[in-house]
């Protein structure tokens, strides 16, 4: 009987998996083009409220940043 249940389970789990779709719930991504005199300081100061460093933090993750420095065409993923 148990063997049963959890083989019903299982391929219930199964279909669902192959069935789902993403539910896009954090939106399109947002993209920014650095222009002349932009630092992530400005650029997460534009975009985001609250703390700014925590923002920054955020992009310089997002985007496998080394250190604060962007340069002048560079396009930044915005988390």
């Amino acid at each position: 009987m148990f063997v049963r249940i959890a083989l019903i389970v299982g391929i219930a789990v199964l279909a669902w998996s192959a069935v789902a779709r993403s539910s896009n719930a954090h939106g399109p991504k947002q993209v920014v083009t650095v222009r002349p005199y932009d630092t992530l300081w400005s650029i997460a100061e534009r975009r985001y409220g609250g703390d700014i460093r925590d923002a920054v933090w955020r992009i310089e993750r997002a985007n496998h940043l080394s250190g604060a420095a962007v340069s002048v065409g560079e396009t930044l993923v915005l988390p």
